[in-house]
């Protein structure tokens, strides 16, 4: 980002114009939703082997409903992942990173952060493009069949959390052996008090 623009923005301690990250906080959203749909469409596959249990325990459970969880949660992630992404190109051009680092896997702070924001872009491609492939599971190829999901969707989909772990990995390395935006942690170690210092302020001015 262009410094002068950086020097009219309010950034706090945090190195950010707000208090919170937000781009963590979406990322576990985007989890949360591809981990929902793809559990779901699983125990939709599985149905048939589980329903005795589903009897037993008196659970008026349908086949149907679990793959309806499935697919509006999986909507829901390819939506929220475009605010993820945007969020997290934003807050990574604001990072002030400690300098003369390396992260557990050798690399440095602008290496980290460039393969972290290729990787959210790689995933946000995936998750639509397994969004589209799963409407038209529903909506066209499985739309008059019990079983909605094909195996190769479900395989793809525990694919794609194996990236997210290695993705999420290098997110975590950024904030924890690099100190983006963790300026709260810090201040705890020193023994100051975050809540009085974490306010927007112009760089370099007082909180």
């Amino acid at each position: 980002m262009n410094p002068d623009l950086i020097e009219q923005l309010q950034l706090g301690a945090n190195d950010l114009p707000y208090q919170i990250p937000i781009h963590p906080n979406l990322v576990h959203l985007t989890l949360g939703l591809f981990i929902v749909s793809v559990g779901f469409d699983i125990v939709g596959v599985l149905f048939p082997l589980e329903k005795p249990v589903f009897k037993l325990l008196a659970i008026p459970a349908t086949r149907s409903n679990f793959f309806d969880v499935g697919w509006y949660n999986m909507l829901a992630a390819a939506i929220i992942t475009f605010f993820t992404v945007a969020a997290g190109f934003y807050e990574i051009m604001l990072a002030q990173p400690v300098a003369g680092v390396e992260s557990a896997w050798g690399l440095k702070a602008m290496e980290t952060m460039l393969w972290h924001g290729v990787g959210g872009v790689v995933l946000l491609l995936l998750i639509v493009a397994m969004t589209v492939w799963r409407g038209f599971q529903r909506f066209v190829w499985n739309r008059d069949r019990a079983r909605q999901v094909q195996w190769a969707y479900l395989f793809a989909g525990l694919g794609i959390f194996a990236m997210k772990f290695v993705h999420g990995t290098l997110g975590a390395q950024l904030a924890d052996e690099f100190g983006v935006h963790i300026s709260a942690d810090r201040l705890l170690e020193m023994g100051q008090d975050p809540n009085s210092l974490l306010q927007p302020s112009l760089r370099g001015g007082q909180p």
